[in-house]
């Protein structure tokens, strides 16, 4: 489970860091857009990773279609850009950033076991909710 925290936290954060890049660019730094390219090729990578260990940790199914859904939209989100289709790029972005928050908030939320398997949350002492 520590290596699936790890990967979602790095597709979290670089898909801050991709923009936090593209906001600079915007402000006129024009070099900024060499670097928000080429991190676009670091972020399809992660994506790619975190889906390979969700599937080799047999996580539950919707996680693993959220990542492959993650995959796809970083893959088009990497075309409009560099179509220079802003109009559909930078939104997709705000997909990205949410799908990706969402897995990460997942795996450090999952719990595995009988009751992560129920759906359950998982109870503690005196039945206090951990």
């Amino acid at each position: 489970m520590r290596v699936l925290r790890a990967v979602a936290v790095a597709v979290l954060l670089d898909t801050l860091v991709q923009a936090a890049l593209a906001g600079l660019f915007v402000t006129g730094d024009l070099d900024l857009l060499t670097w928000h390219a080429a991190n676009a090729s670091v972020l399809s990578a992660l994506t790619v990773a975190a889906l390979v260990v969700w599937r080799r940790l047999a996580a539950p199914g919707w996680p693993a279609a959220a990542g492959a859904v993650l995959v796809a939209l970083v893959s088009v989100q990497q075309g409009l850009g560099e179509a220079r289709v802003l109009a559909g790029h930078m939104p997709l972005g705000m997909a990205v950033f949410g799908c990706a928050t969402a897995l990460a908030y997942w795996a450090f939320t999952h719990r595995t076991g009988a009751a992560g398997q129920a759906g359950q949350p998982v109870t503690g002492v005196a039945g206090v909710t951990e």
